[in-house]
């Protein structure tokens, strides 16, 4: 139930009528809050991700332990961001290689585990391919998201660890409105954890230091309208 099309599309649409006020933190949701700042500048509202206004009481929030490593990664990425820089796609290994040798490590260690963590990835991935668009990208990010995705893509092929990172930030407020019995969703967030170990321990397989000038961007854009 919690990993359905249809519950993925309720709840983007939910943070889509929320969206008042696009200038709030990228972490709220965890400790990454004052970490997503460069620290002395004020942030413009064009710096922000599309992050929507979801009040939703704190003590529902999911427990997702996001290693301090990835946080830098997340830091990182912001920072390149407000320089003018976007990370090069398409990726690769993208967001669907890393949960695929995701599965095959934990596979090696636990056969029996198999078919309900491939459930889980297939539902992360999916709140990865509806969520980008709507809450994951930067303002600068958008006309290369534009070109990066056509009608036969989705963004978890193109995309891959720094975007894939943004939505385990996202991911409390989302799993809010999402119906799981107790049981279910503590097994959901011990897989998360998880994962997320196994990314830091293996974050130079996944993690590029390959950005460019977002202006690149602009010139194509303006090469086709001539």
């Amino acid at each position: 139930m919690p990993y359905t099309e249809e519950n993925v599309q309720k709840h983007l649409a939910v943070n889509k009528k929320r969206e008042m006020d696009k200038t709030m933190k990228l972490a709220r949701s965890s400790n990454l809050k004052e970490k997503m700042v460069v620290r002395g500048k004020k942030r413009k509202n064009d710096d922000h991700l599309f992050m929507d206004n979801i009040h939703v009481p704190m003590q529902k929030y999911a427990n997702i332990k996001i290693p301090p490593r990835l946080k830098k990664h997340l830091v990182d990425c912001e920072v390149f961001t407000r320089m003018g820089k976007l990370v090069r796609l398409p990726r690769s290994p993208n967001v669907n290689d890393i949960f695929d040798r995701y599965l095959r490590h934990r596979k090696r260690e636990d056969e029996s585990l198999a078919d309900s963590l491939r459930e889980i990835m297939k539902g992360l991935q999916s709140y990865f391919d509806k969520a980008l668009p709507v809450m994951l990208l930067y303002r600068i990010e958008r006309r290369q998201y534009e070109e990066a995705i056509a009608d036969d893509v989705t963004p978890s092929d193109v995309y891959g660890a720094e975007h894939l990172l943004r939505l385990f930030v996202k991911l409390p407020e989302l799993l809010c409105y999402v119906e799981i019995e107790e049981e279910t969703f503590t097994e959901l967030m011990q897989k998360v954890n998880d994962f997320l170990k196994w990314l830091r321990t293996n974050q130079r397989a996944f993690f590029r230091w390959d950005y460019y000038a977002a202006k690149e961007i602009e010139r194509r854009a303006n090469k086709r309208d001539d």
